[in-house]
């Protein structure tokens, strides 16, 4: 298994695990805009890595790169991991967050973050491991 960018390339076997992540509730709209911002090299602001098993897309992250009012470097949120149903426990998740992880560090990041459901039980026990859980709160307004 491999981790690397994704490439313009992997769109077809990116797709399904990026509608598996959304539950399919993102429109085509989205789809396309997401799969152009994932894939363009001028812009760094949006990240993706995949893991790979010969032509197999095992698993997906991606990054948002912003700048913040906390640090002179700019932050990362760590906006999706997904790891295909059929090859969890394997490991892919933490290799995948290490990768980003990596590549955060060798980028000067300030920091890296991200949000978890409190019920999603595996991804929990997996945070736990990598980063501390802070007591926020999150509120979202739809604009």
């Amino acid at each position: 298994m491999k981790i690397r960018p994704l490439h313009m390339d992997d769109f077809g076997a990116w797709l399904p695990l990026w509608t598996q992540n959304n539950q399919g509730q993102s429109d085509s709209a989205i789809t396309a805009q997401t799969w152009q911002r994932l894939t363009d090299a001028s812009d760094a602001r949006i990240q993706g890595l995949c893991a790979v098993q010969g032509q197999t897309l095992l698993g997906l992250a991606h990054i948002i790169v912003h700048p913040t009012t906390g640090a002179l470097n700019d932050a990362a949120y760590l906006q999706d991991v997904f790891v295909d149903p059929a090859h969890r426990g394997q490991g892919i998740a933490s290799k995948l967050i290490n990768a980003v992880i990596d590549h955060g560090k060798k980028e000067r990041w300030s920091r890296l973050y991200w949000l978890a459901e409190r019920n999603n039980e595996a991804a929990q026990a997996l945070y736990k491991k990598i980063a501390q859980p802070i007591d926020f709160t999150v509120h979202v307004l739809p604009l």
